[in-house]
């Protein structure tokens, strides 16, 4: 298998250096975006939807925050016969203290359409204590992102009183900042070691997606 070309020290730190200036070209251009992003307009959620969680019936979107002003919101694919390997790569990945996003005013939920012990039993399965709530038996999944032509994504809202507006929407590899597996595997030779990267002749690569599975699915 190849790897990268070996050098004196020296000469790796002069590539090091070369490629931190591109580094932080690259910081500053996305330090611009999140810039754009915060000057995004919003639009009001206007439909009552309910959600359901093991202490609570009947919440409303506003609820989700918990009195705080912004909401992440990860929509998640679970259904009743389907656990998605790539949603459950984000949910891995969750923190299980919130407390520096909530400092900043911030709270986290996750939402599917499965059901309420649907969800708790696959929780307990893998160990993940986050917040997560169904929206089963209403349009919110349909409305936000299927509506996007979307299966699953990450929305973010700000509340104003009891109105509730929606900042923003990802999906596909836009949800890749709430993993941090993929920002690892990024600083990696070897990349993600899948066929999309541009890495050089004889890198490990492999079809996107197909290698993830659930965590305790993998080989020992």
């Amino acid at each position: 298998m190849n790897h990268p070309e070996i050098v004196p020290r020296t000469e790796w730190q002069r590539a090091r250096d070369e490629l931190l200036k591109e580094e932080k070209e690259l910081m500053r251009a996305h330090d611009a975006l999140n810039a754009r992003r915060r000057r995004l307009p919003m639009t009001e959620i206007t439909t009552d939807y309910i959600f359901q969680s093991p202490e609570r019936t009947n919440l409303r979107l506003a609820d989700l925050f918990e009195g705080r002003d912004q909401l992440v919101l990860y929509h998640n694919m679970l259904t009743a016969d389907h656990i998605c390997p790539g949603c459950s790569i984000v949910c891995d990945h969750l923190m299980s203290h919130f407390e520096h996003l909530q400092a900043r005013r911030t709270s986290f939920v996750m939402v599917a359409r499965a059901s309420v012990p649907r969800i708790e039993a696959v929780k307990a399965r893998f160990g993940w204590t986050f917040p997560w709530v169904s929206c089963e038996g209403t349009t919110f999944h349909d409305d936000l992102v299927t509506a996007q032509k979307q299966a699953f994504g990450m929305s973010v809202f700000l509340r104003q009183g009891d109105r509730v507006f929606q900042t923003w929407f990802t999906s596909g590899r836009g949800v890749e900042n709430a993993s941090n597996t993929f920002n690892l595997l990024d600083l990696t030779p070897w990349g993600r070691q899948e066929s999309w990267e541009d890495s050089p002749a004889g890198w490990p690569q492999s079809p996107p997606y197909q290698w993830q599975k659930l965590h305790d699915e993998y080989p020992a």
